[in-house]
């Protein structure tokens, strides 16, 4: 079973840190969503085409992989597209040249659903994006997040698009905490197209979602890994810890340590 972080659960931490500190606590991956104050992988230092040799040695060095950029690329908003569209090249560009096979886009914006989505303009959008992926080696993941978290939907926009370079991201919270789906429900809709996943738990607090770390909330947390496990998954089981946009959530040595002890004990 391969572990790996988000970088949103460390934003005030270097990338040296980074490294470190998955080293220390023997996982396998990193997961690029920012490092310290540069939010997109394109813009790191370390994946500047000057750096990108020297960080692929010293990954390789510890014997880390990168194995997905996970990108705020928006595919829902008109008004917005012409810019997501670059910044998602932008990405799959940085993905080939790291040979990092993923790059993660959102077919909508926020974790919960916000409103309605036109599904034929994602799907034509997301057509595009994996066109230019396919042409570097690159497969797209769209996750299960807003209105796609409903992943019946989420599947006939996959049909839709018909691309074979497209997969999910299934973040395990979305789906059971917003649509109160059942992981046999999401593996049934989703299951042979997740190439990826977002481990995390939460639970209802007067009324609001409050994230926890993984085991001490209502996410049934082990059932979704039980059948990604059974259905011969073979990517990282991945800590989301969203410190980034919560700084009162526990700190990483804590929640990356934590994480990697409770998936060891499965």
């Amino acid at each position: 079973m391969k572990l790996s972080f988000s970088t949103l659960g460390c934003p005030r931490m270097s990338f040296g840190d980074i490294l470190a500190i998955a080293k220390d606590l023997s996982y396998d991956g990193i997961e690029i969503r920012g490092v310290m104050h540069v939010i997109d992988a394109p813009d790191i230092r370390e994946f500047s085409p000057e750096k990108r040799e020297k960080t692929m040695a010293r990954l390789k060095e510890l014997g880390l992989a990168i194995p997905i950029l996970t990108s705020a690329c928006d595919l829902h908003v008109p008004a917005r597209w012409e810019a997501d569209f670059a910044m998602a090249k932008r990405y799959v560009d940085t993905a080939k040249a790291m040979n990092i096979p993923y790059v993660r886009v959102l077919a909508d914006r926020n974790p919960a659903p916000e409103g309605e989505v036109d599904d034929a303009l994602v799907a034509a959008n997301l057509s595009a994006i994996c066109g230019y992926a396919a042409a570097q080696g690159v497969e797209i993941l769209v996750e299960t997040n807003g209105v796609y978290a409903d992943t019946a939907r989420l599947r006939k926009l996959i049909d839709a698009v018909n691309q074979p370079n497209l997969g999910v991201l299934w973040d395990f919270n979305h789906p059971y905490r917003f649509f109160g789906e059942a992981p046999e429900t999401t593996m049934e809709n989703i299951g042979a197209l997740v190439k990826h996943c977002h481990v995390k738990d939460s639970e209802m607090q007067d009324g609001e979602m409050a994230y926890c770390m993984v085991g001490y909330g209502d996410v049934p947390v082990k059932k979704c890994i039980a059948l990604l496990k059974q259905s011969g998954y073979d990517g990282y089981f991945s800590l989301e810890w969203v410190k980034r946009w919560n700084m009162s959530l526990e700190e990483p040595g804590i929640a990356f340590a934590k994480y990697a002890g409770f998936m060891r004990n499965l």
